[in-house]
């Protein structure tokens, strides 16, 4: 066990704060009375849970004070390495020599990342929208773009302190000029234009009743009644039709996209995070007098029920006419390509590419007509093909190195792909692929660059351990090159394990600054829960069978002090979301086995998860509390209720205490709602009796606590970067790791 005897200076004894206990709160589970002591920290908005935050900050504070040659030095090596230029891939829009490219750009350390566009693909680049000017601090943010199919207009929605609340706006590409056009509460959405460029569809929720605002603080009601809308450019948002709704299914999620032929908007319609959807279409050519004839009616869009149960995921490919081709897991955990025509929905579905036996197709493009770009994963690698749309054939094999493929822009009236690459040792490559060409010919359009970084110094493998019931696990293990396998070394764990998730090889600065300035061993286990293997590797670590998940990255740390990697004291163990829910339940479960914790915006209160914001939807992964089964299942791993005294017989453990553990959450985090973390930390605090005279438990239980942030997404560089200092100065003080010049 990691301990601050470790440590190059031992922390001064620590006071947390002690927060208020309602012992009045018991909820009955079933004939099971499960305490709630801390429900007060629910109200986020509260003046008690504000000085609740305020006091552990101060804690917290305290703790990472005593780091700062650690945390200097990696803010500085971050700050130098992050200091390169990034892209993404382009995309297309309009036609001929009418043709602009959009991608996004940061040069270097600007907080986000710009949209650029240039007119033709050798035109003058000029930054189209920036982001940056958004707000002083950095903390509002691009959430996502759409650009009519000619490129005249951008759509654009932002997003404040990370929060998953968007407002859109508009803006004419030729001159910038913004047009008046104002839409909230948005959320869970895409911007799907129509083909004339007169507006384009999108969802939300109704706007609350109080008509609150939406900086007035985290919202953490259950999102309810999710609708889709038209909007037609230059007009305001209480003029826009309503083109779906369904109140007798309040918890249903809309998502509409528009076919490349302009004729059919296609409505995805999900309940939960399950990769399972119904699919509803409207042909809009049938609307008599087109989306204006719907203007100021009452009445909704004539959807048709193409799928109408929760059986399988359906994701559209491309369509011909009424042939409309599918990628789906009906009888297929990992995916295949299936057509059918709307028109004779009952007997016409067949298998254009059948499901692979081992690999998973991850995505298909349609692309330069008839042919198809197709991605599967193998093994957690990737492979490219180039197939035929219409019969499925393999054309070609597109050779790409091991690692990821990020993303690939392009469509059928296209005769170029962008693909984009990267990998443990690859900052990125957007390649570009002219698919008119017998044979596909890949060229590098553009190549990322690390000044200082050296793909030598490092080598990146695949290796496999076997769980607790003898499951083969991967795992990718990065490191300086040349590793003496003796143990000594410090080793960062990263997990996920959910939702049918994939994590696969990415390029990390934060990663290389560890490896090279502090000595770490960067690994990542593809645990059971998430999409490696298909939907048998997901169900497999879902539900019932959600301990998997916590076996997995156990016997990931097993097998790592058994190689000769590290030792228990060297091994800290990361993970974010569902991932910090796998990095909790792990620590309750095994605090033997690591020397440090990190736990990234988890969920941590597995029987009040769906109560909050969008919880709901990951009741499919998890199961829920009021099914008398699943709560028999979630009792038992749930962070919150397993929180034991190590050094108490019978408790989990060796007799010793809890490692040192960081907590971070964000104070609008409005996915996973900070009373996780807050719960969680004042339990842990209270049950190890943290910071009293003669606790065995001396280790910090700390929390870093980031304001006007979220879940993650939107966050600024600088942000980044000292987050990043901040928990790896605490891991490397903890567990005794010097620096290396």
């Amino acid at each position: 066990m990691g301990s601050l005897a470790a440590a190059d200076e031992p922390l001064p004894p620590l006071k947390y704060p002690q927060a208020r206990r309602d012992d009045s709160i018991v909820d009955d589970y079933h004939g099971v009375l499960v305490p709630d002591p801390y429900r007060w920290m629910e109200q986020l908005d509260s003046d008690e849970v504000k000085e609740f935050v305020g006091a552990q900050a101060a804690v917290s504070d305290a703790v990472l004070s005593t780091c700062d040659e650690h945390r200097g030095r990696l803010r500085g090596q971050l700050t130098a390495l992050f200091d390169h230029p990034r892209f993404r891939a382009p995309f297309k829009r309009g036609a001929g020599s009418g043709s602009y490219y959009f991608y996004f750009h940061n040069p270097g350390l600007r907080p986000h990342s710009a949209l650029y566009v240039q007119h033709g693909l050798g035109g003058e680049p000029s930054v189209l929208l920036d982001p940056n000017a958004f707000s002083v601090d950095g903390t509002v943010s691009l959430g996502m773009v759409g650009v009519s199919d000619d490129g005249d207009y951008l759509a654009y929605g932002t997003s404040a302190s990370g929060s998953d609340w968007v407002t859109i706006r508009v803006m004419r590409v030729r001159d910038r000029e913004h047009l008046p056009d104002t839409l909230n509460w948005v959320k869970f959405s895409r911007i799907a234009w129509t083909r004339d460029g007169l507006g384009f569809f999108y969802s939300r929720f109704p706007a609350p009743r109080d008509g609150g605002a939406l900086d007035s603080g985290i919202k953490t009601d259950v999102n309810l009644n999710h609708e889709v809308y038209y909007h037609f450019l230059g007009t305001d948002q209480s003029q826009d039709v309503l083109c779906w709704r369904d109140p007798d299914h309040p918890r249903y999620i809309y998502i509409p996209e528009v076919t490349e032929d302009g004729k059919y908007v296609v409505l995805s319609v999900s309940e939960t995070s399950d990769p399972v959807n119904k699919l509803y279409y409207c042909d809009l050519s049938s609307l008599a007098h087109g989306l204006e004839g719907m203007k100021g009616t009452d009445g909704v869009l004539p959807f048709v029920k193409l799928v109408d149960k929760f059986e399988a995921y359906y994701g559209l490919i491309a369509n011909d006419g009424t042939e409309f081709t599918f990628l789906t897991n009906k009888d297929a955990p990992r995916y295949k390509l299936s057509r059918v025509d709307v028109g004779e929905p009952e007997s016409s579905w067949t298998d254009v590419l059948p499901e692979h036996d081992k690999a998973v197709l991850e995505s298909a493009c349609a692309v330069h007509g008839d042919k198809l770009l197709v991605n599967y994963l193998s093994d957690v690698k990737y492979v490219l093909q180039m197939r035929s749309l219409v019969t499925g054939e393999l054309l070609h094999d597109i050779p790409i190195d091991i690692g990821t493929v990020n993303g690939i822009s392009g469509r059928r009236v296209d005769s170029e792909v962008f693909i984009e690459f990267a990998s443990f040792l690859t900052p990125g490559i957007i390649y570009r692929c002219d698919v008119s060409a017998e044979v596909p010919e890949m060229s590098v359009y553009r190549e990322i660059s690390v000044p200082g970084f050296d793909r030598n110094e490092f080598e990146a493998k695949q290796v496999f351990y076997p769980s607790k019931d003898g499951t083969k696990i991967p795992m990718f293990i990065v490191s300086k090159k040349d590793l003496n396998l003796n143990g000594s070394h410090p080793a960062l764990l990263f997990g996920y394990g959910g939702f049918g998730m994939s994590v696969t090889p990415q390029f990390s600065v934060t990663r290389v600054v560890l490896m090279r300035h502090l000595g770490f061993v960067a690994c990542v286990a593809n645990v059971r829960g998430g999409g490696e293997y298909g939907e048998g590797w997901h169900r497999a670590g879902a539900l019932a069978n959600k301990q998997n998940c916590f076996d997995d990255f156990a016997a990931a740390g097993e097998f790592l002090v058994s190689a000769g990697y590290t030792n228990p004291t060297r091994l800290c163990i990361e993970g974010g979301s569902n991932g910090g829910l796998l990095v909790a339940a792990c620590l309750n479960q095994r605090p033997d086995l690591f020397g440090c914790a990190l736990a990234h915006v988890g969920v941590m209160d597995m029987l009040r998860f769906h109560k909050f914001t969008i919880g709901r939807a990951w009741t499919c992964d998890f199961g829920c509390s009021e099914n008398e089964e699943e709560f028999h299942w979630l009792i038992k791993y749930s962070p919150l209720h397993n929180v034991r005294r190590p050094w108490e017989k019978g408790a989990a453990g060796w007799g010793g205490q809890y490692p040192p553990t960081m907590l971070l959450t964000a104070d609008h985090d409005d996915r996973v709602v900070p009373s996780h973390t807050l719960k969680f930390l004042a339990t842990m605090q209270h049950v190890l009796r943290a910071g009293e005279e003669g606790s065995p438990q001396t280790n910090p239980i700390i929390a870093r606590i980031e304001r006007k942030s979220g879940h993650g997404c939107g966050r600024s560089t600088q942000k980044i970067i000292d987050e990043a200092a901040d928990r790896y100065a605490f891991a490397a003080k903890m567990m005794g790791v010097s620096w290396i010049d």
